[in-house]
């Protein structure tokens, strides 16, 4: 999906084995404003959408697994204030660009680790909710002269099993009983998401389709669960993105641009507080 709001031309360079370009770009209607390189894997609407579908309150825990030069964090910490953050990346110069970016934003005391999932720091705290918008495209299926942007996009071609699965079984135990794990995920992937899911005990699903337009087949949808959830499943009316003429609808103007919450999903009025971790 295209920039929810706009990219400008590059403000400079940043190092990377040599000068990397950058450009500034800025989501919720110009509230969060990022860096992030030039080339290779672009931010698209999904970190807006996944951080408004998080029932964060303010003092709660988050972390964003695979978040780039953060934008979904910058997000989700704009709606909800008074949140200790944490972004976990590879790619080490979107993992100093998510740094300096939340610097920049004033979101001092917020970490950004350099990691290899499923591998975890060890110092992490308990966490009230993870977030993630995983490569799920297999291993050759959309290749890309970029490595940032394959890294981004494709699972390992060396992977035993998705990170949908392995990311899934690696931070579900650091949740605390009641918190919540959210995902981007293609529906094509659908199920093995929900299978994820179920083997890191995660129950109480909400599933919410991102529909192109009405009528249109989602091609995207939103998943979330809680840490030893047993409540019903269900499936939520789901967010229409865009109307017949190609502007987004006024629901998809609220979230991408005002800022609210995905009904259903990031509401915290529905939000249980549970006891602690497992």
């Amino acid at each position: 999906m295209r920039d929810a709001d706009r990219a400008e031309p590059p403000d400079g360079p940043a190092a990377e084995n040599g000068a990397v370009a950058t450009t500034v770009g800025t989501l919720l209607g110009g509230r969060v404003v990022y860096r992030q390189p030039r080339a290779g894997y672009r931010t698209g609407i999904e970190p807006v959408l996944l951080a408004a579908a998080v029932p964060a309150r303010p003092g709660d825990t988050v972390l964003e697994a695979g978040c780039g030069a953060g934008a979904g964090l910058l997000c989700l910490t704009t709606r909800v204030g008074g949140l200790q953050a944490i972004g976990l990346e590879q790619d080490d110069l979107s993992a100093t660009l998510a740094a300096e970016n939340l610097g920049i934003a004033h979101r001092f005391g917020m970490a950004v680790h350099r990691c290899v999932l499923p591998a975890l720091p060890p110092e992490l705290p308990i966490l009230d909710h993870v977030l993630f918008n995983p490569p799920w495209h297999r291993a050759g299926a959309t290749p890309s002269v970029s490595a940032r942007r394959a890294l981004a996009l494709q699972m390992p071609a060396d992977s035993r099993e998705s990170p949908l699965s392995s990311w899934s079984a690696a931070l579900a135990p650091r949740l605390r009983r009641g918190g919540t794990l959210t995902v981007v995920v293609a529906t094509a992937r659908l199920a093995d998401a929900v299978e994820a899911f179920r083997a890191a005990r995660i129950g109480t699903l909400r599933l919410l389709p991102l529909w192109p337009r009405i009528g249109a087949t989602a091609r995207l949808m939103v998943l979330q669960g809680r840490r030893l959830g047993r409540g019903d499943d269900a499936v939520l009316p789901g967010l229409v993105l865009h109307e017949a003429s190609g502007r987004y609808t006024a629901a998809a103007e609220a979230v991408l641009r005002a800022g609210t919450a995905l009904p259903g999903l990031g509401d915290t009025r529905s939000t249980k507080r549970g006891r602690g971790p497992a």
